[in-house]
């Protein structure tokens, strides 16, 4: 347990901070999980409509932190290849 005065504040901000990265990190697989169920049914508008939301998630934790910068770009391209193999 801590004990001292900073310590503690340090605890309160770290379990507020894992609780809104794991809701972040959370949210981008289900809605990444929109997008491959998409491709699967060879739904392209649907699939690019739902990429753009992910993309656009994903970005947003990249500026927060959540997710570092080449990650990031990891599961965007990776998204977006999938979604693109489907166009062809």
């Amino acid at each position: 347990m801590a004990h001292t005065v900073s310590r503690k504040k340090r605890l309160r901000q770290e379990v507020k901070r894992n609780l809104k990265n794991r809701s972040a990190k959370n949210e981008i697989k289900s809605r990444s999980k929109r997008v491959l169920e998409a491709v699967a049914e060879k739904d392209t508008e649907k699939a690019k409509e739902l990429l753009r939301g992910v993309i656009s998630r994903i970005d947003k934790a990249k500026k927060n932190n959540v997710f570092h910068a080449n990650k990031a770009a990891r599961l965007q391209s990776r998204l977006a290849r999938i979604v693109n193999s489907i166009g062809n």
